[in-house]
């Protein structure tokens, strides 16, 4: 964090409501963080493959992460904040009443009980209406469970809406929603940007339950006088955000032709702005930042969390899966390819690009020669080898060539990991020094408003901060560029048994 200089500029509130917490940050228009706050979210876990959360919390933790960041200003400062805006975990909802009471937890997007759904469900037509294949994080799939599961619940709720509207209706007294939020429950025409009546009756949900939408950057409506009071505010407008995929990409500058965001954490997730609707089976297409733009994403369900894994399992339990400088060594000695051991990373399913909720991981090559550190290295590779095809999809969508990663997560920090992944797909990487850049994203939008850029664009360049890069080794790519259309024909042929280990672990009662 940065200390304020004396300035008129505006400063802004830019807010990220995460799966584990929500953080506040203060911006100037350099992009400085000049104050954070941070509050946590409890993770509920009813059942296998359910995740939960109460949505009380999502407002508890805002509230507290705000009066913690604009606590740590000056009288000055706080009366020079003009706007915040929300960023957040995307697919998430709940059904609440008309205070806004949940009528039960909000499911969220890692939440994978509708499998049969999707498979029952899930189409081309829906690919085409709402820009995202079948898989297991949309809403409209759980919501279909619920109406099936739980059709009481879903009738009674006076409104189902996700983390930004319930979040904007705390602080303005309003159920609004963005389009670039609204559209990841998989509920909208995303050509067309509204509601779609199709997608609404597969989920059981009627248009009055739904919020009103805005526009990212579109001003809602000022912050409530009690709150403003509460925090020692001014005069601030709430301003419409988008999901923390598209913020990152704001918060990175990923918005120039051929500069892509990658943000290497729980999950990867990368993404690229296009300026026309455009939908493919490699990546999933949202509502941008960027007025009239879309962003094409591609996201797998197998990033950090694996590493983790294999860590805490296999690796020095001093540690309890902390990163290993030992191991990480270890793994940097196997050559590129991990002497033919290959590994498909589906421990939690495969979204892009096969889309298989059913799906799970494989490793294959395995000799008496292979250590360890080979085991690590071949799952660090597998997840490039996903990442490289995603991204050769994601640029074919968007008509251009990725010639840049501008990488954000926990993941990017490792040296190890960071040049396989730039040694797979051949692409350098440019690293984010922002911590929270979904808020700066969001952060972003809402210096647009204050009215300090004339563009999302010129925000976004204005405000990055970028810092080393990272450039494929070339013997290390040609050794890759070897193995990628090996490892590309695990998946097809192997696919069908995936369908019998659900089958068999369903009639021996291990689902």
């Amino acid at each position: 964090m940065k200390k304020s200089q004396q300035s008129t500029s505006p400063l802004v509130i830019g807010i990220d409501s995460s799966t584990s917490a929500t953080k506040a940050i203060v911006v100037n228009d350099e992009g400085d963080t000049l104050a954070l706050g941070r509050a946590p979210i409890d993770l509920l876990t009813p059942r296998m493959h359910q995740y939960e959360h109460d949505p009380r919390q999502w407002w508890e933790s805002t509230r507290i992460a705000i009066r913690e960041a604009v606590g740590q200003l000056g009288e000055e400062e706080r009366a020079r904040i003009r706007a915040l805006s929300i960023s957040h975990q995307r697919e998430t909802f709940a059904c609440v009443d008309e205070q806004g009471n949940a009528l039960r937890p909000a499911i969220l997007w890692l939440d994978s009980r509708a499998g049969e759904q999707i498979r029952r469900y899930g189409s081309d037509e829906i690919h085409r209406l709402s820009g995202k294949p079948a898989d297991t994080t949309p809403a409209i799939y759980k919501l279909a469970w619920l109406k099936e599961h739980e059709p009481d619940t879903l009738e009674a709720a006076a409104f189902v809406v996700d983390v930004h509207a319930y979040l904007t209706h705390e602080l303005t007294g309003r159920w609004v929603s963005s389009t670039g939020s609204a559209d990841t429950l998989n509920l909208f025409d995303i050509a067309a940007q509204t509601w779609s009546d199709e997608l609404l009756e597969i989920a059981g949900v009627r248009r009055d339950q739904l919020p009103e939408l805005a526009k990212p950057g579109e001003i809602i409506a000022p912050l409530s006088a009690n709150l403003a009071k509460e925090w020692g505010l001014g005069e601030v407008d709430i301003v419409a955000g988008l999901g923390d995929g598209q913020a990152a990409g704001l918060g990175t500058a990923a918005t120039e032709d051929g500069v892509a965001y990658l943000n290497v954490g729980t999950s990867i997730v990368s993404g690229i702005h296009a300026d026309e609707y455009r939908f493919g089976r490699q990546y999933r297409t949202l509502v941008a930042g960027i007025p009239g733009w879309y962003v094409l994403e591609s996201v797998q369900n197998s990033g950090s969390v694996l590493g983790n894994w294999f860590r805490k399992e296999f690796g020095n339990p001093e540690l309890e899966g902390a990163p290993d400088a030992a191991l990480e060594q270890e793994s940097a000695q196997v050559p590129a390819g991990s002497e033919g051991l290959l590994t498909l990373p589906y421990w939690n399913a495969v979204q892009s690009p096969y889309w298989n909720p059913f799906a799970r991981g494989a490793v294959v090559g395995y000799g008496s020669s292979h250590t360890r550190a080979h085991a690590y290295r071949s799952l660090l590779e597998g997840m490039a080898f996903e990442l490289a095809l995603n991204l050769e999809g994601m640029a074919e969508g968007a008509n251009t060539q990725i010639r840049e990663l501008r990488a954000v997560g926990g993941g990017s920090r490792s040296d190890l990991w960071r040049q396989i992944l730039c040694d797979v797909t051949g692409i350098d990487i440019v690293q984010s020094t922002i911590d929270e850049v979904s808020a700066q994203g969001a952060a972003v939008l809402a210096m647009v408003a204050a009215r300090r850029f004339k563009s999302v664009n010129e925000a976004a360049q204005a405000m990055a901060h970028l810092g080393d890069r990272t450039s494929p080794n070339p013997e290390a790519q040609s050794r890759y560029d070897a193995w990628k259309p090996v490892h590309r024909k695990i998946y097809p042929a192997i696919a069908a048994i995936y369908d019998d280990i659900q089958r068999v672990s369903k009639e021996l009662g291990d689902l």
